[in-house]
């Protein structure tokens, strides 16, 4: 009887002490990742020239120069989606999507990327200034505010500048209509890049 006694409370304790393990354990929580992939189907077409265009790796403002998805709720606030990110910085996923756009257009006879530098006749540097879900506002809306630099390779002088900023209505209030959102507004800023960069490179 005691032998029998002395097992049960012996399965008893490790129950408690698995259970104990278990409430320490780290919950895994699952995140989201989402992408920009959206390009603007109704480009301008060229003629094609034989100048050719660098585009450069997007310059970031710091609070956007992270996979961390930014929303604000009130004025002068930013924070940060705990389950739900880019699957890459925004810098990351919106450089190719403005090599390919520019391509599309056919009017320079090559575009370059880094690391691939090589000789070019354009180089084009643009800035991400904002990229935020903001729920402040009835309607929420997402904010993609950018700026373009095209320059001339041999003098390095900037000949034209331009800035665009964009307010997408979200269709609920959640992250994932924030994304839908960005990748709506990034779409009109990639057609408006393109005219800008095929006008001034004239």
């Amino acid at each position: 009887m005691k032998a029998y006694m002395g097992r049960a409370s012996f399965v008893a304790l490790c129950v408690v002490l698995c259970a104990g393990c278990a409430l320490l354990s780290p919950v895994k929580i699952d995140t989201k990742k989402y992408v920009l992939d959206r390009i603007p189907l109704d480009l301008p077409i060229a003629q094609a020239h034989s100048a050719t265009l660098l585009v450069l790796v997007p310059e970031t403002d710091p609070i956007y120069a992270t996979t961390q998805m930014t929303y604000t709720s009130q004025a002068y606030q930013i924070a940060y989606f705990s389950q739900n990110e880019w699957a890459e910085t925004p810098s990351q996923m919106i450089q190719p999507l403005i090599v390919e756009t520019l391509r599309r257009t056919h009017y320079f006879s090559e575009i370059l990327a880094p690391p691939h530098f090589g000789s070019h006749t354009y180089a084009l540097r643009t800035e991400i200034l904002e990229l935020k879900q903001d729920f402040s506002s009835n309607p929420a809306i997402l904010r993609l505010t950018m700026r373009f630099y095209l320059s001339r390779e041999v003098t390095a002088q900037v000949i034209a500048t331009k800035e665009l900023s964009v307010q997408e209505p979200l269709r609920d209030r959640s992250p994932y209509a924030g994304v839908v959102a960005a990748n709506e507004a990034m779409v009109y800023v990639l057609r408006e890049l393109a005219k800008f960069t095929v006008e001034k490179a004239h």
